[in-house]
């Protein structure tokens, strides 16, 4: 699955020169790109495609303000009344789903490696006056507590296409059970890992469903939110990586995490695929007569009392 969509699919790897795959492309040894460098290569491709996703049909950033839109109903029907409580959005890009929770009556942050991202998140916070309720920090997901200063959350909200931009879900975990305060949320949204093992254009299994040292490459231009953006964005190579749902649940419980909610579902919140129909704002579904298949899942955990280290 291609990376400049909310990014899909893991390249297997073993041990010693691991290699890592792009839908045909010559191997490129993993020694040749490390994860700081394949990071660096992905803020880039995210600071590219702020302007393009701010102009974009997908985002409908002009409709969005104009029309006072709060969160997606059915993350508002699993989270509740949000009014009053502390969130944080990790992964935010320019943060409109994040400032549609403030729209709903939370005190929200958001946190983004790309600086370009969280320059349009205050510009966007100001336009819909809700400066008084939205902060936004520029910092990597592993830098996450100490960017925020050590605050601790109601709710850790993650929306679709943010943890395959991460080599550790370990570390992922570490951050979301720091950022939770006692009976505090953590609400996922994410690409099925099986979807992220799939092909671009078929349901074979081409790439890694778990976690690898080496991430998958990918170089297509355009974005997610317009293909048809090849000159903004010709097609900058970005890196990517798979986790398991075992993967997944196994590092939030280690770290002290109940799992509450695990909802699989057979849509998801971009054309996946070209047979997908769109039945609803960034809903797309697989029609009958398709195979059906995992696309996306919801995950609602929480933490107890106990300190987190």
């Amino acid at each position: 699955m291609t990376s400049t969509g909310p990014a899909d699919g893991a390249a297997p790897s073993g041990t010693g020169a691991a290699e890592l795959t792009t839908r045909g492309t010559p191997l490129v040894p993993a020694t040749e790109v490390s994860t700081a460098a394949a990071q660096d290569a992905n803020r880039r491709w995210w600071d590219s495609a702020v302007p393009v996703h701010l102009a974009s049909a997908f985002y409908d950033v002009e409709g969005w303000l104009a029309e006072g839109r709060g969160p997606k109903a059915r993350e508002a029907a699993v989270l509740g009344d949000v009014s009053g409580l502390d969130l944080v959005h990790l992964q935010c890009h320019f943060g409109k789903d994040t400032l549609a929770w403030a729209r709903a009556g939370a005190r929200v942050s958001g946190l983004d490696f790309s600086q370009a991202a969280i320059d349009a998140a205050r510009e966007l916070a100001q336009r819909a006056g809700l400066t008084e309720r939205a902060d936004f920090v520029c910092a990597p997901v592993a830098e996450a507590r100490t960017a925020l200063g050590g605050r601790t959350y109601d709710i850790v909200y993650v929306s679709l296409g943010a943890l395959c931009w991460l080599p550790s879900i370990d570390e992922w975990a570490a951050q979301v059970a720091g950022l939770l305060r006692p009976g505090g949320r953590l609400y996922l949204h994410e690409v099925h890992p099986v979807s992220m093992a799939l092909a671009d254009d078929d349901l074979t299994l081409v790439y890694s469903y778990f976690e690898e040292t080496s991430p998958y490459r990918d170089a297509e231009a355009g974005s997610y939110a317009d293909p048809t953006a090849t000159e903004a964005m010709p097609g900058d190579e970005t890196f990517g990586w798979n986790h398991g749902m075992g993967e997944i649940i196994g590092a939030l419980v280690a770290r002290g995490l109940r799992i509450d909610r695990l909802d699989e579902h057979d849509w998801t919140s971009f054309p996946r695929y070209p047979w997908l129909i769109e039945v609803a704002e960034e809903e797309f579904v697989i029609p009958e007569g398709h195979l059906r298949v995992p696309l996306s899942f919801t995950l609602v955990a929480s933490r107890d009392g106990t300190d987190v280290g």
